[in-house]
């Protein structure tokens, strides 16, 4: 913040605006830097998140949370209560459901 150039015989007026202009910049300053500290944490978010990406090279994290979810649910689910063999038709829905993740996978991984 430069303070204003004021002559030495100014007038009350001109010290007067001289006056408000800092107290107005004063209060820029304060609003700034209260905007910097309340939008700290979704900085920090947004940071967090574009390092977990870039560590697992992955452009598609909100899929992999996707998959990961449905994966418990095959693991942890009860199952239908109709059919007997229920491990095997789980495990049949299961490679249905992430078949075009592991296919997205595959191609990533085979252009690099």
């Amino acid at each position: 913040m430069s303070l204003p150039e004021l002559p030495h015989n100014s007038s009350r007026r001109e010290m007067r605006k001289a006056l408000i202009r800092l107290r107005m910049e004063m209060h820029r300053q304060e609003i700034r830097h209260e905007t910097a500290q309340v939008l700290q944490p979704l900085q920090r978010m947004r940071g967090m998140k574009q390092n977990m990406q870039d560590g697992f090279g992955l452009k598609h994290a909100p899929l992999w949370g996707v998959a990961a979810v449905t994966l418990l649910g095959f693991l942890t689910g009860k199952g239908s209560k109709r059919s007997g063999g229920g491990g095997l038709t789980r495990l049949i829905r299961l490679g249905a459901t992430l078949g075009p993740l592991i296919k997205l996978v595959m191609n990533r991984s085979s252009k690099h």
